[in-house]
């Protein structure tokens, strides 16, 4: 199993490119069981999450086809299956998100319960509800959705309970070909949503209000096929700007826009890093002095619960006290104890970390990533730490970035991806 290699105490300065949205590109390929039509996507990263999601896809009968640089295209002609496997979902979250096109297209699916990363209880029962008003009968057995519609999704006023990104985009793709008009409440703001909204309008959707509390679809009797550019991912591009200033340097992303990271430059600033931007790049620079600040992780535009463990990471090195409540997952704190295995002070208090930061505080250990974004945080320690840093398990990393080595490598790290020998 591959492993990173990193030896820390290396500037990072320069110029990168932000990938597709991950949290995007996913929920953009399950649009095309909404049509019969080619879909092409680009600009959608070559990540484990897209193989498993291209993989699934097939299963229900759809044609693949990779016509590089990113670039792919699906197309479900018709479907031979409408059953999402166990053994094909099992680390995905996203996985779930299937279940409406499905209901949409073909009144019924057959969806095993999503896995993913182990960071806590995220239930899916605000989709089941949402699909359930819109007519669907749904039944649990044996670790399985099974759910079917008489005849079709009939429109339906529909109140999130809380602003699910999963079930906006959920409820939102089985809407389009629902009869009638459907008003979901409390919707996720998420720039994805609006993306994913874009894709469909484009295919024929009728779909109002996208990136608001309330979005608004007119049923259509079908879409039809589309090319598409994937949204840049918010996540990576935070990941890598980080990365400048906790090596003393400067980090320049292109191919992003700081109004969808807004949040995140804001608590970067407060911090002491120096951030610029432009119409289509952000640039993150060392300051003179960094300062603790106290963070909450919150639905967008608040700060996402995806870049917690990265900002976590480099609040160790800024002397003073700083706290992160995180609100979203009750269980996402895993990577506090290989921090504290490289030098870190955190004490974990419910849903609060207290961080007691201080200049230099890392050194290079072996570490074990425990999630997605928890390898992320230690990529980024051990790219500031003293002396050298193995990651394992970083099978989690490969979920969520494209090659994070090359990119990094790119503007000075020293990191290698190896494999064990023999």
């Amino acid at each position: 199993m591959d492993y990173l290699q990193i030896e820390g105490g290396h500037r990072l300065e320069g110029v990168v490119e932000a990938g597709g949205s991950k949290n995007s590109g996913l929920i953009l390929m399950l649009c095309s069981l909404l049509t019969d039509e080619p879909v092409v996507l680009n600009r959608l990263p070559r990540l484990r999450d897209v193989t498993t999601m291209k993989d699934l896809l097939v299963s229900f009968g759809g044609a693949f086809e990779d016509l590089g640089s990113h670039k792919i295209k699906l197309q479900l002609s018709e479907l031979k299956s409408v059953e999402a496997d166990y053994d094909l979902v099992r680390t995905m979250r996203a996985s779930i998100t299937c279940l409406g096109p499905l209901l949409a297209r073909e009144g019924k699916a057959k969806v095993s319960l999503p896995g993913g990363c182990a960071i806590g209880n995220r239930p899916v029962d605000i989709h089941l509800d949402g699909m359930r008003q819109l007519g669907a009968e749904i039944h649990l057995r044996e670790g399985y959705i099974f759910a079917e519609v008489k005849s079709s999704l009939k429109g339906a006023k529909i109140i999130l309970p809380f602003p699910s990104v999963g079930a906006t985009e959920n409820l939102m793709m089985a809407a389009t070909l629902a009869e009638g008009e459907t008003i979901l409440k409390n919707c996720a703001l998420e720039p994805e949503i609006v993306d994913i909204a874009n894709m469909l309008n484009k295919m024929g959707a009728k779909i109002k209000g996208a990136g608001s509390k309330e979005i608004r679809i007119s049923g259509v009797h079908n879409l039809c096929g589309v090319e598409y550019d994937v949204m840049f991912d918010r996540i990576e591009t935070a990941t890598l700007l980080l990365a400048g200033p906790m090596t003393g340097g400067s980090v320049r992303v292109e191919k992003c826009r700081r109004n969808e990271i807004g949040a995140v430059c804001n608590i970067f600033e407060s911090c002491g890093i120096s951030i610029k931007s432009g119409d289509d790049w952000v640039e993150a620079s060392a300051g003179i002095d960094f300062k603790p600040v106290d963070i909450v992780t919150e639905p967008f535009p608040g700060c996402p619960t995806d870049v917690q463990a990265q900002l976590m990471a480099f609040l160790c090195q800024v002397p003073g006290g700083s706290t992160i409540d995180e609100r979203i997952f009750e269980n996402r704190f895993m990577h506090v104890p290989e921090l504290s295995r490289m030098g870190a002070e955190i004490y974990v208090k419910g849903s609060k970390a207290e961080i007691c930061g201080r200049k230099s505080p890392f050194h290079g250990v072996k570490v074990m990533a425990t999630d997605l974004r928890a390898s992320a945080s230690l990529v980024l320690a051990g790219l500031s730490a003293k002396g050298a840093t193995t990651i394992r398990r970083i099978y989690h990393l490969d979920r969520g970035y494209e090659q994070i080595e090359t990119k990094l490598a790119k503007i000075g790290a020293k990191i290698q991806r190896l494999s064990p020998g023999p």
